[in-house]
């Protein structure tokens, strides 16, 4: 073989390995998204129903996604409730918009990412509810009772909340729920 041949031979050797490092590191990083993307999205069931029920103003099912429990500051049980996690900003500003029922057992946690003043108002929003204020420390700082529906009245938190728990109106006095009891929940 001539030194020419040789030359061109180890010049197309390099282009295929090069060819064939770029087609494995290509490959290796499009099955690192596909296995990262998977693993790494939440699983947590979502209420199919609420865009639409937003979208035409409508009343959507329950979905359980997580349990709360009241409990006293000792930490002794007042009561549990099957809860809907509102975590993202259309789920907070839907809530239980157009909502037209809920078991007495049954709630919305709301979380915001930072603790700080909170307001809620009862626009669209059928049922009667207690709105229960919490702080970062998972302790009760204020209650709006009685929440009248449809009223668009803000009602303010008094003291800086991270939580907000909205439930049926009356549950806080029938089942003697105060300031300073706290809560524990956790997510589906």
């Amino acid at each position: 073989m001539s030194k020419a041949k040789i030359q061109s031979s180890k010049k197309q050797s390099r282009k295929n390995l090069w060819m064939q490092i770029t087609v494995v590191v290509v490959l290796i990083a499009f099955i690192a998204y596909f296995i990262l993307s998977n693993v790494l999205v939440k699983n947590e069931p979502k209420n199919n129903d609420l865009e639409k029920a937003v979208e035409n103003r409508t009343a959507y099912s329950f979905v359980k996604e997580g349990d709360l429990s009241f409990t006293t500051p000792k930490g002794d049980s007042i009561s549990q409730l099957e809860i809907e996690i509102a975590d993202d900003s259309q789920q907070r500003e839907t809530g239980l918009m157009f909502r037209d029922k809920m078991d007495e057992n049954q709630g919305m946690l709301f979380i915001f990412d930072e603790e700080g003043p909170q307001a809620f108002w009862m626009h669209n929003t059928v049922l009667p509810l207690d709105i229960i204020y919490v702080n970062s420390k998972m302790e009760i700082v204020h209650i709006a009772k009685n929440a009248k529906p449809y009223d668009d009245k803000s009602l303010p938190s008094i003291k800086p909340a991270k939580y907000v728990v909205e439930v049926n109106a009356g549950y806080c006095d029938k089942i003697g729920i105060k300031d300073g009891d706290k809560i524990v929940w956790r997510r589906n």
